[in-house]
């Protein structure tokens, strides 16, 4: 049996150029998506050619980009829009195929294995892909072809915009080892800073590397990269049928040092709520029951949960909810050994339906500018790495351990 044969598809500039289909007059001045124009103290989502080529990358601040570029145009991003586009991008793709994984709102994994005696080798499929693309909708995607999806997905990022770069068993050394490790998937700053204190600077330092060494220093996810790196991942491509349905989704942390006061207990707390309400969102799901669990330095543990009146996946709702929790059910003088929160009782983001805010103060557009922000940081994390952004302080003092990172039940 031959290799599969793997696309990952990925718009270029996704959230600008929704936005210049939009405003044609956009694709010929610098322009940039940023989470608030009005505010130079926000970031930018996403850019087109034309800033790039002033230095504008995604994640910097306005009054940044700005110092680069005083002509830049600002748009605010357009609710809805690009999960309109996403879901069309989408259906183009399940013409070729019935094996379609979307990875993010403007990425998939396509098998087309099956499919190459009705549309041709994986890149001519490729070819036709962006071909469709561009003149149904008006963007252009960068697509990858191997043999896996890992390398399918290096492909992607190898060449934009509107490109195919096929990686095959033969030549995939001589483009890949090259490259900064910080390109591989999964391998985000604090991960390439450990890489780094190890000499490991390349894909290909990388795949070199003794496994056993990529261990100590990284845990399980050392042997994952080591994998990844030499080609050696064989993942399916999974269509929402195969994938297990999620009853739960939580993220714990033991800390070498306890928590005390409220202080702790706040970053403590937003930061695994983050994590939560991402990890929901992935799923396309919303939570209607937050749940807290402490354990204390003599191992105690209480668990205590709360309703919501509207189902969530927005990090600062359940970072409210879990805090609350906290504060009526332990005393924040006593130290905390450990915590864990948890999303349950999940209904599909879809189903959700509009109901009673939990939190009256709130009016419905701080909400949904809410939805904005943290869905432009899940983009931002999926390109740049899980630590690249974060709500407020991080918890480097803390020296907080993730115990149970995958905790989707």
């Amino acid at each position: 049996m031959g290799d599969r044969v793997i696309l990952h598809c990925d718009c270029n500039a996704f959230f600008a150029s929704v936005e210049c289909v939009f405003r044609p007059e956009l694709r010929s001045v610098p322009m940039a998506v940023a989470g608030s124009p009005e505010d130079r103290h926000g970031i930018i989502l996403a850019k087109n050619e034309l800033a790039k080529a002033f230095g504008i990358q995604t994640a910097e601040t306005i009054w940044q980009a700005k110092r680069k570029c005083p002509q830049l145009v600002l748009v605010p991003p357009t609710r809805g829009a690009y999960g309109d586009f996403s879901r069309r991008i989408n259906e183009i793709y399940l013409r070729y195929t019935d094996q379609v994984e979307a990875f993010s709102i403007d990425e998939s994994w396509l098998d087309v294995t099956g499919s190459q005696h009705l549309f041709g080798d994986g890149p001519q499929i490729a070819d036709a892909l962006r071909a469709t693309v561009r003149k149904e909708l008006g963007i252009t995607i960068s697509v990858g072809v191997s043999f896996n999806k890992i390398f399918a997905k290096l492909g992607s990022d190898y060449k934009k915009p509107d490109a195919t770069t096929v990686i095959t068993r033969e030549n995939f050394k001589d483009i890949l080892f090259p490259l900064p490790v910080g390109d591989m998937i999964y391998v985000g700053e604090t991960a390439c800073q450990a890489l780094g204190q190890m000499g490991i600077h390349t894909i290909g330092d990388l795949a070199r590397t003794d496994p056993a060494a990529l261990r100590f220093r990284l845990g399980k996810m050392g042997d994952t990269l080591h994998d990844y790196a030499n080609g050696l991942e064989d993942s399916p491509v999974r269509t929402p049928q195969d994938t297990p349905e999620v009853k739960s989704v939580g993220n714990g942390m033991t800390f070498r040092r306890n928590l005390l006061g409220e202080d702790d207990v706040r970053r403590g707390l937003l930061s695994l709520s983050d994590t939560v309400a991402g990890r929901l969102r992935r799923h396309g799901m919303k939570c209607r029951t937050v749940q807290v669990q402490i354990k204390n330095p003599s191992l105690k543990v209480i668990s205590r949960q709360a309703s919501l009146d509207t189902p969530t996946d927005l990090a600062r709702e359940i970072f409210e909810t879990a805090l609350e929790l906290v504060k009526a059910n332990w005393d924040l003088r006593s130290p905390i050994r450990m915590l864990t929160v948890t999303g349950s009782r999940l209904v599909a983001a879809e189903e959700a339906g509009e109901q009673l805010m939990l939190f009256p103060a709130q009016r419905p557009w701080q909400r949904e500018k809410q939805e904005r922000v943290e869905t432009a940081m899940d983009a931002i994390r999926r390109k740049f790495g899980e630590d690249s952004l974060t709500f407020g302080r991080n918890l480097s003092d803390l020296e907080a351990q993730e115990t149970d990172s995958q905790k989707e039940k």
